[in-house]
């Protein structure tokens, strides 16, 4: 094993490390024995990274074997590493990310019991999504990817004495369960007629899978890989109708709130998509369908984020949206914009994440918006960085959100996918809604009228009849004023800020236009989505100036502009409108009833299944038939042969003759 293969097993192995520690050994070590173990472990993860991203830079790549597990007719299952410009980019944003996290949550969890569980769950968590991303075969790829899934269960759910991060936790779970189904159909398909799990071998076989259709159904044989692989995006990723888990996932702890919806799990589906490039070019039915969901999920998960009052709430919706956003870009084969955007996304939303976590701390715990207001001068570094993350998210010009956001609409602009046109107008509108729930958060927050330390609001975001998601929810008692973050929370969103106003500057040009993705990101040609844009790129500069004059700047100004209206001059208009559109109101208060509809159909129908499966089956079948049937046969037949059971010999003798005579005659009329 080379130096650098070592290096590559030690990005993570590290966090590995720090999570057995904190996990199997934390009442030994303590609490600081804890967060120093893991975040060492991230630190030198991040590290690693670094060094890897400059020998990726210099030409290096990698792909191969670390470790074969078995062989069974001829399908190799290995665990193996490819090296790569989206594998290097990705393992420096976990990894940045998650180090960002783990030092933000020593002053964050501070007082809670579960200290070193906590650390050793998103530390273990570091470890499961670089595995998913540095693999170089199916099967560790569906290792991380059920790993990810595993470890978000036990942080949705970290609070467990809770009914409500119980429940969220188990949905999560099962939704999530949904979408591997398909994915791991995909997985079969891909075994089963490419006949290996190694990306290499089944890629260099794409086109012998797109010549091929499915022996029963007789649908394209690449179309229905693409389509159950997506679907498992689709539950990974938050996409429509598979979107129902993420808000709820808000019942966790801020800290993994970041790191699920930033960096890590989340994105996990884009970046799997994307790595799935060659496959996916070969379908347009595919991709169409790709579209269509993420336009979907990008207009209408914003629309939610408007009437949400719960701060993490509010950023967990517009999470959603800009997954949609990504997977839009990856739907018109704009897969380089899509991963774009997935870096620019990770760092300002972790950023506004952790800003909403200060902002929870100042508050004591409270997290409805409706109790805050004027927070702007006690908590001035939390209130700077959450101004720089908005705007870096409603793709201001020269912020990372815009060059990402503005490169995924031209790419739908420039598409022939059936599809682009519905696609187009959901981003625009979008880019509206997003710049509106933006900034009626940061308004109601950071500036207008104190509002804390007066009667509370009885409800918190969605949960108006359910215990609260965070720790007490009481908020500041009269008198009290808040407070800004110790060091250890406000220098992480310092840390934050910068790549969320600087990254998108620095890398659109060899990210979007260079050859920073060339032979790993593989773009038919009558699918150039950003062909366009790069005939008029002159740079950055140019490009943000240009955008200050492009129908997406004027439509963010436009939501920036009604949101300051409506809630720091005119507060009464948006109660005036929520009255009079009542009914729209309330659809969007009840999420469009998925919820409800999954509770009722889905819910109601496993169960109604479930007691006519133990009614017939169990009690009828197993109980009555084969258990309590087969006892009363044997009992009659019991009875039966108790009437020759006499005891005289004479019978006996009778019986052995007609016995005889039977299987005389028998045997004659054979012959």
């Amino acid at each position: 094993m080379t130096d650098m293969q070592k290096l590559y097993l030690l990005v993570p192995l590290a966090p590995l490390a720090g999570a057995l520690l904190a996990g199997l050994f934390g009442k030994a070590i303590g609490r600081a024995g804890a967060h120093v173990s893991t975040i060492l472990g991230v630190a030198v993860a991040f590290v690693a990274s670094v060094f890897v991203f400059k020998d990726v830079q210099a030409g290096n790549t990698f792909n191969g074997t670390i470790y074969t597990w078995m062989m069974a007719g001829g399908l190799k299952f290995e665990v193996g590493f490819l090296i790569d410009s989206l594998t290097v980019m990705m393992m420096l944003v976990v990894t940045f990310v998650s180090l960002m996290v783990h030092i933000y949550t020593i002053g964050y969890m501070s007082e809670d019991p579960g200290y070193q569980r906590f650390f050793s769950y998103i530390s273990l968590f570091t470890f499961s999504m670089l595995m998913l991303v540095m693999s170089n075969n199916f099967l560790q790829l569906f290792f991380g990817w059920e790993a990810v899934g595993l470890v978000s269960y036990l942080l949705i759910g970290f609070w467990y004495d809770r009914p409500t991060a119980i429940y969220a936790n188990l949905k999560a779970f099962l939704v999530n369960r949904v979408g591997d189904f398909g994915f791991l159909l995909g997985i079969g398909l891909v075994a089963a007629y490419a006949g290996s799990l190694n990306y290499a071998e089944v890629f260099a076989k794409a086109g012998e899978l797109a010549s091929q259709d499915m022996s029963v159904t007789g649908w394209p044989l690449i179309t229905a890989i693409c389509i159950c692989l997506f679907i498992g995006a689709m539950g990974k990723s938050a996409q429509v109708p598979l979107h129902v888990w993420l808000p709820d996932s808000m019942e966790g702890p801020t800290p993994i709130s970041a790191l699920i919806h930033a960096a890590t799990m989340v994105t996990a589906g884009i970046f799997m998509v994307a790595r799935m490039s060659p496959l996916f070019e070969l379908s347009d039915t595919a991709l169409s369908f790709v579209l269509v969901i993420g336009a979907t999920t990008a207009l209408f998960m914003g629309f939610l984020g408007i009437v949400q009052n719960d701060i993490k709430r509010v950023v967990a919706y517009s999470t959603l949206s800009q997954l949609g956003y990504m997977t839009v870009a990856l739907g018109v084969s704009a897969y380089s914009a899509a991963v774009f955007h997935l870096m620019t996304h990770a760092f300002f939303k972790a950023l506004l994440f952790l800003g909403a976590g200060s902002v929870i701390i100042g508050m004591h715990h409270d997290q409805d918006m409706r109790n805050m207001g004027g927070l702007r001068k006690y908590m001035p570094i939390t209130w700077i960085t959450s101004l720089l993350g908005s705007l870096a998210l409603i793709g201001f010009p020269f912020f990372s959100g815009f060059y990402s956001k503005d490169s995924i609409i031209e790419a739908v602009h420039g598409s022939h996918i059936p599809g682009a046109g519905y696609a187009l107008v959901c981003v625009m509108l979008g880019v509206f809604i997003t710049a509106f729930y933006s900034f009626r958060m940061y308004f109601l927050v950071f500036h207008g009228e104190e509002r804390f330390g007066k009667a509370h609001h009885d409800h918190h975001g969605d949960h108006d009849d359910e215990e609260p998601s965070e720790d007490h929810h009481h908020g500041l008692a009269p008198g009290q004023t808040p407070h800004e973050s110790p060091l250890v929370v406000t220098l992480p969103l310092l840390l934050l800020a910068i790549p969320s106003v600087v990254i998108g500057f620095i890398t659109i040009e060899p990210m979007l236009f260079g050859e920073w993705f060339k032979g790993v990101i593989f773009v038919g040609e009558n699918h150039a989505g950003l062909k366009e844009l790069a005939e008029h790129f002159h740079g950055p500069v140019a490009m943000a100036l240009h955008g200050l004059q492009t129908a997406p700047f004027w439509l963010a100004i436009s939501g920036v502009a009604l949101a300051w209206f409506f809630y720091m001059v005119k507060p009464g208009i948006p109660a005036a409108i929520q009255r009079t559109f009542k009914p729209l109101y309330v659809l969007l208060d009840n999420k469009y009833y998925f919820d409800r509809f999954n509770e009722i159909f889905l819910a109601g129908g496993s169960r109604l299944l479930g007691r006519g499966l133990w009614k017939i089956g169990d009690q009828g079948v197993i109980d009555g038939l084969a258990v309590n049937g087969t006892a009363k046969l044997v009992g009659w037949v019991a009875q039966i042969t108790r009437l020759f059971q006499t005891g005289h010999l004479y019978q006996y003798a009778f019986v052995m003759i007609i016995g005889v005579f039977v299987l005389l005659t028998f045997w004659f009329n054979r012959g």
